[in-house]
């Protein structure tokens, strides 16, 4: 991996960019780069949990990098168990059920991914209604928990068809009823390297986000990988007239400055980030040169601070043989520095880290995705300023 080989950074100031722990830095680095390394370590490790529930109530949560009401996590991670049938399991299933395990957890947010359940839930299968967004609000107030944020339904049509534009206000008026801050998307503005598509995107963003702010609510787009790979904006055409080469801006910073952000806001995937970070590390200039650029996914954040009000906190370990650069695990159980990343982007009173694995359900084990829920959970309140 040439970002893993950059000799124009020193071995700490690289690893501090990479994200991964001093570990798993000297294991994969070349011996010089490693030989660098001199500065204290904050690396994630599996021990993260290891901080006792007497020390974290010793010092109220002062030191902690993720305050106790900020801790939260998006249902999707435990998709099995809300889309469990209840007749046929003594397991959490449903929306009611999964609220009640996850406070007892300690969870006090939730990012929705869709507002099914299982038909045999109470009040059946599909809650996406005005009725059923009620319902699901009682859950919520009964169990001490905060909806923060949704990835629903962004409308597919530009401009917008009357009925696209209605249900979209419809999913405004859900969310409010939910008391949601926030409401998004789990997908890319546009799949699309080129500049033009992506200056279409931010006129659609800018549009919808308009509709949401005259709703009270923030809309959010979410990012994968490949929304931090280069923009193609210049350098010679193709034989469809599209540029061929980049300035070397990322697709997501341009939309970050095309679009307005009064209106529209971002939620960064961690992992995804840290993928991009691996994968998308050297560009084409205009002039046809090949430049080196290393992602740096805090510094980012850090730089446009208030449009990030949510994350994705998901792990993983690093793997250079699979062409994404890392394995996802269980929070806390990977190589992800968070306990620097959280340092750096700063705001702990203000960011919404919601806790992710997609890989936590299980065909074979029906409890795991609760207990990925429960592991990641204490993982995150471990993270501490100092140690």
């Amino acid at each position: 991996m040439t970002a893993f080989n950059d000799e124009s950074a020193t071995g700490e100031s690289l690893r501090r960019t990479l994200g991964v722990s001093r570990r798993r830095f000297l294991s994969t680095c070349t011996a010089a780069a490693a030989a660098a390394v001199a500065a204290p370590v904050f690396g994630a490790s599996p021990a993260l949990a290891a901080d006792t529930a007497d020390d974290r109530a010793a010092d109220h949560g002062r030191s902690a990098l993720v305050p106790p009401h900020k801790r939260g996590i998006i249902l999707y991670t435990v998709r099995d168990a809300t889309g469990r049938d209840p007749l046929s399991t003594d397991l959490p299933s449903g929306f009611r059920e999964v609220f009640k395990e996850l406070s007892r957890h300690g969870y006090q947010q939730v990012e929705f991914a869709g507002y099914r359940q299982h038909a045999n839930a109470p009040d059946g299968a599909n809650l996406e209604t005005v009725e059923g967004a009620k319902l699901l609000r009682s859950w919520l107030d009964e169990y001490g928990l905060r909806a923060q944020g949704n990835h629903g339904f962004i409308p597919g049509s530009w401009p917008l068809t009357p009925s696209d534009l209605d249900r979209f206000k419809q999913s405004l008026e859900i969310a409010n009823i939910l008391g949601m801050g926030h409401m998004g998307t789990g997908g890319d503005p546009t799949g699309s390297s080129y500049r033009a598509d992506w200056d279409v995107a931010a006129d659609k963003w800018n549009a919808l986000g308009a509709i949401a702010r005259s709703e009270g609510v923030k809309l959010y787009t979410h990012n994968h990988d490949s929304a931090y790979g280069f923009l193609l904006d210049g350098g010679p055409l193709d034989d469809q007239g599209r540029p061929t080469r980049s300035s070397g801006i990322r697709k997501l910073e341009y939309f970050l400055q095309v679009t307005d952000p009064h209106v529209v806001w971002l939620e960064m995937d961690i992992y995804w980030a840290h993928v991009a970070q691996y994968k998308f590390h050297t560009y084409t200039a205009h002039d046809g040169s090949q430049r080196e650029q290393v992602f740096d996914p805090a510094g980012l954040v850090a730089r446009h601070n208030v449009r990030y009000p949510l994350f994705h906190a998901k792990d993983g370990t690093v793997n250079t043989q699979n062409g994404q650069g890392y394995d996802m695990v269980t929070f806390g159980e990977g190589d992800i520095d968070y306990r620097t990343f959280f340092r750096r982007v700063g705001a702990k009173n203000y960011h919404n880290p919601m806790i992710e694995h997609d890989g936590a359900p299980s065909a074979t084990v029906p409890g795991q995705s609760l207990e990925v829920a429960r592991k990641s959970y204490l993982n995150l309140a471990a993270l501490r300023a100092r140690r």
